[in-house]
């Protein structure tokens, strides 16, 4: 690339970008200045792509950065390698890639993607809004990554922040034939059970003052918050306010490889000749998926309230709480509540990813002209009320739920027989068993 009509052009380039990313102005690039730079363009690791970057064949000090003709000699390696992969994408070599040629590279790696997450793909890169991807926005786009192949490039899209459609808990992630084949999909989801134990061992205390105020909170007691807690805290001490949360942690593994491999079973059958399914039917793919997660691990919601709402001393255990319910209600109680369960899914899921598209697609038409990636703190403040939306509008069925899942432990064996849906709300026996 030497000497040629463009190597000026070229070296400016390279320089101005040396320029911008050497932020302490010490003629050398490091790896903190890189990362931080890839930072700001998003997407990829920027941890081991700066770290990759800074360590190319031919660095005499690694450890001390790049100076300016060690920065340019590794963009110049970086282009070369990104125009062959260019090329590898372009597959009519018309100069551009398009939108079918996008989704043409997932459906190489038994990845399918539709149309519109193909143009938000393309959004996020086209700079002059002729809906395609020349070499220079390709080059600019990708130049500080470190990208070996067109694997390299499909992976870098799909777990980038443009390919979000708001599908939270809904629709379970896409893996590929590669990444279940390199075990990414269960490192992927233990990384999720971990975060989610993390999270609702966090929160277990309101979630116990949730579930306690459901079945005792009524007109004539009024109890509230503060109540709740102080209740609870006189009742069995601070670690009171734990009770419950172990099942609470021990059953997101079953469920999430459950409702993992049912979405795969249930996308391939409504899938059928198609190459790709529309976010519709990925959403009644995960509707489903999740439905059938908590039909087998339901009995494990139900040990949870009777354990979130257990006084000291009246079960020695999980095992022993599972055996007593057995033993006294039969296993039908296992499943007390499991009507309304599933009827919430459907409208806080439908809800959630209703209110999520509607907002997030309003703040790019108002506020993103040049990209398809609103970020995390915009992603983040539309999950929140997409979330918070879904919750209120199914909260009734959760509410009936919750005091079903508890009847049986209030009123005894004799009532076993009178625990309907429609009967519930008639009966006080949850306020005279708390007035008491």
């Amino acid at each position: 690339m030497r000497g040629g009509p463009g190597d000026a052009e070229r070296r400016q380039r390279w320089g101005r970008l040396f320029e911008e990313l050497d932020s302490n102005k010490d003629g050398r690039v490091d790896v903190r200045e890189l990362r931080q730079g890839l930072a700001r363009l998003g997407g990829g690791d920027p941890d081991r792509d700066a770290q990759q970057g800074i360590s190319p064949e031919g660095d005499a000090d690694p450890g001390g950065g790049l100076d300016l003709e060690e920065f340019s000699r590794y963009l110049q390696e970086r282009e070369q390698r990104l125009l062959l992969l260019f090329h590898s994408l372009d597959r009519n070599q018309d100069g551009h890639i398009d939108v079918s040629e996008i989704q043409q590279s997932f459906r190489a790696l038994g990845i399918s993607i539709s149309l519109e997450q193909a143009e938000k793909i393309l959004h996020s890169m086209d700079r002059d809004g002729t809906m395609t991807i020349d070499w220079q926005e390709w080059r600019d786009h990708f130049l500080l990554h470190s990208l070996e192949n067109v694997e390299d490039v499909v992976y870098f899209w799909k777990h980038s922040t443009v390919l979000d459609i708001g599908e939270c808990l809904t629709v379970p992630d896409e893996f590929s034939e590669q990444e279940k084949l390199t075990g990414m999909w269960w490192k992927q989801l233990v990384a999720g059970a971990v975060a989610g134990a993390v999270s609702r061992t966090g929160t277990a205390p309101l979630d116990r003052l949730k579930v306690f105020m459901q079945v005792h909170a009524s007109k004539t007691n009024k109890l509230n918050i503060l109540g709740g807690l102080k209740s609870m805290i006189q009742e069995g001490g601070m670690r009171s306010l734990w009770r419950g949360n172990g099942i609470n942690v021990l059953k997101i593994a079953p469920e999430s490889a459950i409702k993992f491999m049912a979405y795969e079973q249930i996308k391939r059958a409504i899938r059928g000749q198609q190459e790709t399914l529309h976010v519709q039917e990925r959403f009644v793919a995960g509707s489903l998926a999740g439905a059938t997660a908590q039909t087998i691990i339901y009995p494990m919601e139900v040990l949870k309230t009777r354990l979130t709402l257990r006084r000291t001393g009246q079960y020695k255990g999980l095992l022993d709480c599972a055996w007593q319910i057995l033993e006294r209600e039969g296993p039908r109680a296992f499943y007390r509540g499991y009507l309304p369960n599933v009827l919430g899914i459907i409208p806080y899921a439908g809800i959630d990813l209703a209110v999520y598209e509607t907002l997030k697609n309003r703040w790019l038409q108002q506020y993103s002209h040049d990209s398809a990636d609103p970020g995390i703190p915009v992603l983040l403040a539309c999950g929140t009320v997409s979330s918070t939306c879904g919750q209120i509008a199914s909260y009734p069925l959760a509410l009936v739920r919750t005091r079903m899942q508890a009847q049986a432990s209030r009123v005894g064996l004799h009532s076993t027989a009178r625990g309907s849906l429609l009967h519930l709300q008639s009966r006080q026996w949850l306020d005279e068993s708390f007035s008491h």
